[in-house]
């Protein structure tokens, strides 16, 4: 009897036992390979230190790549992600189409007040928050001092393309394989066409007029991918159509580009000595105009959202909360220093003298969110509040689709004129989709 009790115990002793080990909840986090997502996946130990009941797992991919894997998995509700981190394009597109989970019962501390405003409208959808911003940028213009002084030139303090063009030549140095201008021209509506379409909109030019009617195929755009395709050309890297941002954002750091128009957040990268070889080298202006044209504005945001089909929203939110509070920018600030804080979301960060101190470029970039105003950038009235990307849901499609269409000018492969009658017949099948002309 004593023997029976004994297998008896031991049963109950490993049935209990059964299962302790999957007490803890999963979340699978789909982000962007971009640094300050790297760096917030290093850190997310500290979550789990002090959540001992969820575990983390990590799905980092190129921007492209992101793009069509969590599209896929949140528009057939596979639920393969908790946590999918999300442009400005498509929260509130995503929100429309109930693909996401409102964002509810912040706490206090979250303190969703102290987002600047116009990051956090771009995430709202009938006045509710539907991603919660990690990072936000507008764009400037980078260039190296050294080679300006070295080459006799000074940067404009609102330099037009045309001057960029023009210091672009002066400055590229082929044979130490320095190129005067890096712009993005890997394909894809939001790397190419991000910048493309900045540049579209100094020079007059849109996507539709306000009937929605496609305007590709017009003399503005003309001129503009003419502009941009010579450039890169004549004075870009090598291979420009496999540059992105961080194929870009490599080239500048390691001293092959002399001027870079990008994203500000970047900034925070170029200026440390840490991951840059030009630190103490470069500055930075606006973005360029057109002559006297109005300024081009650019706004952009990476969010963590909780898509509708998550099986985890409970902990999802617990995660997306901690990655976009003030609690984890103080975490950054005292592990890797107040220049790699995630810039651009909140005021206290641009309040903070530890921040200013470090970034010397905070109030410019401050400044240019604060004042960006997508739908009035450019000189051409515009149906689509968005400046650097068009806010209907063919978008994606379609500026991928324009974006292979106009790298092409790059390679040889076509004419400008050639690319801009493909360009045409894609936005006006695009535009006919159900749910795209506003």
């Amino acid at each position: 009897m004593r023997m029976l009790e004994g297998f008896l115990l031991l049963a109950l002793t490993v049935l209990s036992g059964c299962g302790s080990n999957d007490s803890s909840t999963t979340l699978s986090i789909a982000t962007v390979n971009n640094g300050d997502m790297i760096a917030m996946k290093k850190l997310a130990p500290e979550f789990e230190r002090q959540h001992p009941d969820i575990r983390l797992k990590w799905v980092v991919l190129e921007e492209n790549v992101l793009r069509q894997r969590v599209t896929t998995d949140v528009a057939t509700g596979a639920g393969q992600f908790d946590v999918v981190t999300i442009g400005n394009y498509e929260a509130p597109i995503w929100a429309k189409q109930k693909w996401l989970r409102p964002i509810t019962g912040l706490p206090a501390e979250y303190e969703a007040g102290d987002l600047l405003e116009p990051v956090r409208n771009a995430v709202t959808y009938q006045g509710q928050i539907f991603a919660l911003p990690f990072y936000a940028e507008s764009a400037m213009t980078y260039y190296r001092t050294d080679l300006f002084a070295k080459a006799g030139l000074q940067m404009p303090a609102h330099p037009t393309y045309a001057q960029i063009a023009e210091l672009a030549h002066r400055l590229t140095d082929r044979p130490n394989q320095v190129c005067g201008i890096c712009l993005r021209g890997k394909p894809g509506w939001g790397e190419n066409i991000a910048s493309i379409t900045s540049i579209v909109h100094a020079f007059g030019g849109r996507w539709f007029d306000m009937q929605w009617h496609a305007a590709l195929n017009t003399p503005q755009w003309h001129r503009a991918i003419t502009y941009y395709s010579e450039l890169l050309k004549t004075d870009g890297p090598p291979g420009a159509t496999s540059n992105g941002f961080n194929e870009n954002l490599a080239l500048f750091a390691s001293g092959h580009c002399a001027m870079w128009i990008d994203s500000t957040v970047a900034a925070t990268l170029l200026y440390s000595s840490v991951h840059s070889n030009v630190a103490g080298k470069i500055s930075y202006a606006p973005m360029p105009t057109d002559q006297d044209a109005a300024a081009p504005t650019w706004l952009w945001s990476w969010n963590l959202a909780v898509p509708a089909s998550s099986k985890h929203v409970e902990a999802a939110m617990e995660f997306a909360t901690w990655a976009t509070s003030r609690t984890y920018i103080g975490l950054v600030a005292k592990t890797q220093g107040w220049l790699a804080v995630p810039p651009g979301t909140r005021q206290s960060t641009y309040d903070s003298a530890e921040y200013r101190n470090a970034a010397p470029f905070a109030e410019f970039v401050h400044n240019a969110i604060n004042t960006a105003i997508p739908r009035d950038s450019g000189t051409a009235t515009r149906p689509y509040n968005s400046a650097e990307f068009v806010a209907i849901p063919a978008f994606q499609g379609l500026g991928t689709q324009v974006g292979q269409i106009v790298a092409a000018t790059l390679t040889g492969q076509s004419s400008v004129d050639t690319a801009l009658k493909e360009a045409q017949t894609a936005a006006e099948h695009a535009i006919l989709q159900p749910g795209n002309a506003q």
